[in-house]
C-alpha cells in the first residue's frame, strides 16, 4: 500500500532508523526518498562517496566507520545496499569468453560481492537483537545460474552470484543472533538508470526508479523471518539460484 506519505513499512518497529548505501545512485536516491517520506523510521541514514562519513566498496575502514556511526544514531532496523557496477568508460559487460580479463574480473568481484559482504560484516552485528530487522541488497535475475540461458556477462553474472551466496550465508550466521532478523537479495527488475541504458531491450518493463523503489520496499514491508537467506524479485518471488 501506499500513502501520500509514501509506501507503508508497518511491519517494523517504530522508533528505529534505515540505511541506504549507494544513496547518490538512481534507485539508491528513490529509495532515500520514499523512506523519508514513511513515517516508519526516526531517521534515513545515507552512505555514498560524497557523504559524511564518505563511503568507498574498496576501502573497508569506511564502511565500519559507516556502520559505527549509524549505530551511534540510533537502533538500525532496515539497511538496504543499493551498490553496484556493470559498466562504465572502461569496462563493458562480456560478450564472449575471449574478453575475461582478470584486472575487469577482479573489479567487478570487488564492487558487486566483495564491498556488499563488508557491509554485511559491520552492520549485521549492529541490528537489534528482538523485532524486526532487515538486510536487503539489490542482486540482479542474471546472478541467477539456475535462469541463465543465453551467456554472456561472466564478470557481472559471477559476481552477483557470489553476493547471493554472502547473503544465504550470512542470513544462516545472523539467524543465530536474532530469529527476527532478515538478510535477502532483491532483484529490482529493469530500471530506467545509466546502469541499465545501454543494455535495455524492447518488450521489457522498464521502471522509473521511483516505481521501482516502492515495490522493492512493498516487498521489504511483507518479508518474514522465513524469508531470509532468499533471493526475491520486485514482485516478492522467489528467483532460482
Amino acid at each position: 500500500m501506499t500513502t501520500p506519505h509514501g509506501v507503508e513499512l508497518s511491519s517494523f518497529p517504530l522508533g528505529g532508523n534505515a540505511l541506504v548505501f549507494g544513496a547518490s545512485g538512481g534507485i539508491g536516491h528513490a529509495l532515500v526518498d520514499q523512506l523519508r517520506r514513511s513515517a516508519a523510521f526516526v531517521q534515513v541514514v545515507t552512505f555514498s562517496r560524497n557523504s559524511e562519513p564518505a563511503v568507498d566498496l574498496q576501502d573497508e575502514a569506511s564502511l565500519a566507520r559507516a556502520a559505527k556511526h549509524a549505530s551511534d544514531v540510533g537502533d538500525i532496523r532496515l539497511v538496504i545496499d543499493a551498490t553496484g557496477f556493470l559498466h562504465d568508460a572502461i569496462q563493458q559487460p562480456e560478450k564472449t569468453w575471449r574478453e575475461i580479463e582478470p584486472i575487469k574480473l577482479a573489479r567487478s568481484f570487488a564492487l558487486n560481492s566483495v564491498g556488499p559482504a563488508l557491509i554485511m560484516k559491520h552492520v549485521l552485528p549492529r541490528l537489534p537483537r528482538r523485532g524486526k530487522s532487515v538486510f536487503a541488497t539489490l542482486s540482479a535475475r542474471v546472478g541467477s545460474i539456475g535462469d541463465n540461458q543465453i551467456g554472456g556477462w561472466y564478470s557481472y553474472r559471477a559476481s552477483k552470484a557470489a553476493l547471493n551466496q554472502f547473503v544465504r550465508t550470512a542470513a544462516i550466521e545472523l539467524r543465530r543472533q536474532s530469529s527476527d532478523s532478515i538478510c535477502v537479495a532483491l532483484h529490482p527488475g529493469t530500471v530506467d538508470t545509466p546502469l541499465s541504458a545501454p543494455f535495455r531491450k524492447h518488450g521489457l518493463d522498464i521502471q522509473s526508479p521511483s516505481t521501482a523503489a516502492e515495490r522493492l520496499l512493498k516487498v521489504i514491508n511483507q518479508l518474514r523471518p522465513d524469508d531470509s537467506g532468499g533471493f526475491l524479485d520486485y514482485k516478492g518471488e522467489t528467483v532460482l539460484w
